[in-house]
């Protein structure tokens, strides 16, 4: 596909260590990252210069996960919010602007469980440095479609302190990019965990951002509003796992959207990307680079 760089057919391949493929392809962009190894994960992060930081505003962090399931490509999980996410930051490094926007290849999202995934180990390393008023958000499933959506997971977490309020503010900020990126075309709506899990277990709100195409966000928002509990369902990481009887499983499945439902499968390859969505992510970043929170 022509909108995608060369580099990103070798990402996809079987036998690609992606953690090495990943340093080569951002050492060829000529951005400076450090590798962060926490817990027996190696998450990337890019170096940008003192000066795109004020201590006025409030910093951004940005986590994309690089990892996939094995033997699958892994196309538009993770892929394409990682070549995104670089062929942005390769367009701004140089400009000198204030954007406060930590960005993170996060290692270890696919584990399973939220403990043993790599994004906990940076989210208990923010809370032990202290670092609890960022805001986090996560890029996951970003390569096909035109519709912004806006992940709602976290936001009925009942928990002690002001992760509640603060979750909310953040949350729509989220909202405010979207509308602002795609005016006609961003929605909320419940998003399987992802990165965003490790943070809000550990009490730092963080909110997840990816992208469906029109007909399935459309085919999903209908099944949310006929069953009530399937958004439940959803968040509760119960579709597709062994936690429900097979056949019922199979059927909730479905109603899921199919770009979803590619995903940890062979189908989730380089064909089923368009690039919409990456002209989309394009503008949500620059949105949110500009956009500044007072401390």
């Amino acid at each position: 596909m022509s909108f995608l760089p060369l580099e990103f057919a070798g990402f996809l391949e079987q036998n690609c260590n992606r953690f090495e493929y990943l340093k080569s392809w951002i050492t060829k962009l000529e951005i400076p990252f450090t590798v962060l190894p926490i817990e027996s994960k190696n998450h990337i992060f890019i170096n940008f210069p003192k000066t795109c930081y004020s201590p006025l505003f409030k910093t951004k962090t940005l986590l994309v996960h690089y990892d996939r399931v094995q033997n699958t490509p892994g196309a538009n999980d993770n892929s394409a919010a990682v070549c995104e996410v670089l062929l942005w930051a390769k367009k701004i490094y140089n400009q000198p602007k204030i954007h406060n926007l930590r960005i993170i290849f996060t290692d270890g999202e696919e584990l399973g469980f939220t403990k043993e995934q790599g994004a906990y180990g940076i989210a208990s390393l923010y809370k032990k440095l202290g670092i609890t008023q960022d805001e986090v958000f996560v890029l996951d499933g970003c390569g096909r479609g035109d519709v912004l959506v806006v992940s709602t997971a976290g936001k009925s977490i009942k928990t002690k302190g002001n992760f509640h309020a603060t979750f909310e503010a953040l949350y729509n900020k989220a909202i405010s990019l979207a509308a602002k990126t795609s005016p006609n075309k961003w929605i909320t709506i419940p998003v399987p965990y992802g990165d965003n899990a490790g943070f809000i277990a550990c009490g730092i709100p963080a909110v997840a951002i990816t992208v469906l195409p029109s007909d399935e966000a459309t085919t999903y928002m209908r099944y949310l509003q006929k069953e009530k509990t399937f958004s439940r369902t959803v968040l509760d990481r119960k579709v597709g796992t062994k936690s429900q009887e097979k056949a019922l499983n199979l059927i909730e499945k479905e109603k899921l959207p199919w770009t979803w439902r590619c995903m940890h499968t062979q189908y989730d390859n380089i064909s089923i990307l368009t690039q919409e969505a990456f002209i989309l992510i394009d503008r949500f970043l620059d949105n949110l680079a500009d956009s500044k929170t007072m401390r």
